[in-house]
């Protein structure tokens, strides 16, 4: 088999992961994604500066869902993790 270059998740495939490595058992959760934005000039050549914006994406984490969270972006912890059996 040869060798993989390249693994992606998808949204709801990284939240699964996210909430098995947290150990949360129950609720409905949402991915979260906090980005920081530095503004500056930009462009090939001195000539060519613009004013622009580089977007970075600072961290990737879990947020307990709200009633108003559109159901698809929801995953229910104790359906993609349940809690270990006594």
């Amino acid at each position: 088999m040869p060798e993989a270059n390249q693994i992606v998740f998808d949204n709801k495939e990284l939240l699964e992961l996210l909430l098995k490595k947290a150990d949360v058992h129950e609720g409905k959760w949402i991915l979260q994604i906090m980005f920081g934005f530095g503004p500056g000039n930009f462009g090939p050549t001195p000539d060519q500066m613009t004013p622009g914006v580089v977007v970075a994406v600072q961290k990737i984490g879990i947020q307990r869902a709200t009633d108003e969270t559109p159901v698809e972006m929801t995953i229910d912890a104790a359906v993609v993790n349940p809690p270990p059996e006594k």
